[in-house]
C-alpha cells in the first residue's frame, strides 16, 4: 500500500516543525500536529479522538504531554476561554485574538485589533513591559443567530 502524496508532504512538514521546535519527533507527536492543522482550536480529548484513529494504542496522556511540550517548546498555544477546556493551536507567529460563540462554542481567529503587538495597551501597566494582549471576544455565530432566528419567528407568528 502506499501513501498519498499529500499524506507524505504533510507528515514532512509535522516533522519539520516538531525539529524546528527543537522536539524529538515521534509518530505520536507528528499525529498531535496533524491533528491541530487539520482542526484547529480542539480541545485534548478532541485531539485524541483524531490521533487514536492514526496512531492505534496512543494514550490520552500522551496527547496531553505532547501538547504540553508543543505550548513550552512555542509549537503551538494554548487559549482558555473561560468555562470551557483549554483550546490549541498552531497559530503562534503573531499576536491574534479570539471570537467565541456563546451558543454552540465556534471559534475564530480575529487578526490584531489594531497595530502590532502587544496590540492594547493597558491604563496603568504597574511597571510591566508588556508584549502581547490575550483578548477573547464572546457573541453568537451566525449560525447559531440565524438558528435562534428560525426558533423566534414561528413564536412571533404564533402570538399575532
Amino acid at each position: 500500500m502506499t501513501s498519498s502524496p499529500a499524506i507524505d508532504a504533510h507528515s514532512a512538514d509535522a516533522a519539520e516543525r516538531l525539529r524546528g521546535a527543537g522536539l524529538r519527533v515521534t509518530e505520536p507527536r507528528r499525529a498531535v500536529v496533524d491533528a491541530l492543522g487539520m482542526r484547529p482550536h480542539s480541545s485534548a480529548d478532541e485531539l485524541f479522538e483524531v490521533v487514536a484513529r492514526t496512531v492505534p494504542g496512543t494514550s490520552l496522556q500522551s496527547v496531553y504531554n505532547a501538547l504540553g511540550d508543543f505550548v513550552d517548546a512555542g509549537l503551538a498555544r494554548r487559549i482558555e476561554p473561560a468555562g470551557r477546556p483549554g483550546l490549541f493551536e498552531l497559530r503562534v507567529d503573531d499576536n491574534h485574538h479570539h471570537l467565541i460563540c456563546s451558543e454552540c462554542g465556534a471559534v475564530q481567529d480575529v487578526d490584531c485589533v489594531v497595530g502590532e503587538a502587544p496590540c492594547l495597551t493597558p491604563s496603568d501597566a504597574h511597571g510591566y513591559a508588556v508584549r502581547a494582549a490575550e483578548v477573547t471576544f464572546w457573541g453568537v455565530c451566525p449560525a447559531c443567530a440565524t438558528a435562534e432566528a428560525s426558533v423566534a419567528e414561528p413564536v412571533a407568528a404564533a402570538r399575532s
